[in-house]
C-alpha cells in the first residue's frame, strides 16, 4: 500500500494516510490573536476538516496529543474539547505544557485516527 499525503510542503505534510490510519501534523490556530477558547475552536475545526478529507471523523481518533503554552489555560481548552469530542469516543490523550513555534500560539493538537 502506498502512502497518501495531503498538502505536501518542503518541510511537512498536513496529513498522511496509510494502511487504514490517518496521521495529522500538529494543528495550530490560523488567527492567533484570539484567546484560548477561540484558538482551540480553530484547531479542532481544522482537525475536523482534515479528517473529513481523509474520509473519517473525530469519532475514530485513536490518540490525541495536546500542547499548551500555559497550563493555567488548560481548563479553557478542556471546555472546548469536551464540547467537541465525539460522545462515547473520547480518545486516549496526553497534554503537556510546551513552548510552541510561534509565541502567539496558545495550543497545538496532533491526532491519529482510523479510517
Amino acid at each position: 500500500m502506498s502512502v497518501q499525503r495531503f498538502d505536501v510542503g518542503t518541510r511537512l505534510s498536513e496529513m498522511a494516510v496509510h494502511n487504514g490510519t490517518v496521521w495529522l501534523a500538529g494543528q495550530v490556530p490560523a488567527d492567533a490573536t484570539q484567546d484560548m477558547t477561540g484558538q482551540a475552536r480553530q484547531v479542532l475545526a481544522a482537525i475536523d476538516a482534515l479528517l473529513a478529507r481523509a474520509g473519517t471523523d473525530k469519532s475514530k481518533i485513536v490518540m490525541a496529543q495536546v500542547f499548551v503554552t500555559d497550563l493555567a489555560e488548560f481548563p479553557a481548552f478542556n471546555a472546548v474539547w469536551d464540547a467537541w469530542v465525539a460522545p462515547g469516543n473520547a480518545p486516549p490523550r496526553a497534554t503537556v505544557q510546551a513552548a510552541l513555534a510561534k509565541p502567539e500560539w496558545k495550543v497545538e493538537v496532533v491526532v491519529t485516527a482510523a479510517l
